[in-house]
This record gives structure tokens, sequence and C-alpha cells, in this order.
């Protein structure tokens, strides 16, 4: 995911909270909100103290960027994510990471399998 497509102020995560609807799970919670500046979607993570010091924080930002990057043509553009990561992700591996994220993903059709294919 090119840092270009990220969201990186207060302001912007402020908007995604206030203007937008979320979908959740225990491990994560995926708020998004249609925006018109873009032609690509931007993703913001956060991921709280509670999960862990700061090794264990970056470990898991980077499970779900990965994840994010996998599935990106399948993602919705012109929207605005933000992903908080819950406390159960800190003893996760990256199947589980990617298994519950997908999950969420799709709870709130942010993606659907392409070309029929399922994504599992």
């Amino acid at each position: 995911m090119k840092k270009r497509y990220r969201l990186k102020k207060n302001q912007d995560f402020q908007l995604v909270f206030k203007g937008g609807f979320s979908v959740a799970n225990r491990q994560f919670v995926v708020y998004q909100k249609k925006t018109q500046e873009n032609d690509h979607f931007r993703v913001g993570l956060s991921v709280s103290k509670k999960v862990g010091n700061a090794v264990t924080r970056n470990r898991v930002k980077r499970l779900i960027r990965e994840v994010i990057r996998e599935v990106e043509p399948q993602m919705k553009k012109q929207q605005d994510y933000v992903i908080i990561a819950r406390k159960p992700t800190a003893e996760m591996n990256f199947h589980e990471v990617r298994k519950s994220l997908l999950h969420v993903l799709k709870r709130g059709k942010i993606i659907k399998p392409a070309g029929g294919r399922s994504v599992k």
C-alpha cells in the first residue's frame, strides 16, 4: 500500500469517524466513508497501546497492510477506511488476521469476490 493512500492526519480520521459508518467483529472495527476527492481508496490504521508494546503494534499494522495489499483490486474506490485493531489481534498469526479482516470487510460490503472466485 503506497503512502499516498494512507490516512495520516487526525482531521482525516475524525471525518471518517463522524461521517461514516462501521462494521466490527471481535478483532477489528472498520469505519468507512465515501469521498469524491480520490480515484483510489485511502486507509488509516489505529492500533492502541492496549494491544501491546511498540513491536507488537507495528507487527499488527504490517499484517493488516499486507492483507489490504492482497485485496486491493477488490476494494471499493473513492472511499476512506479506518481499521482499528482490538486486543486479540496481538496473539494472531497472519492467516488468522487475514481471515478475520476479510470477514469484516465482507460484512461491510467493502470487498466482493473477484471473477466469481471466493476469497477465503
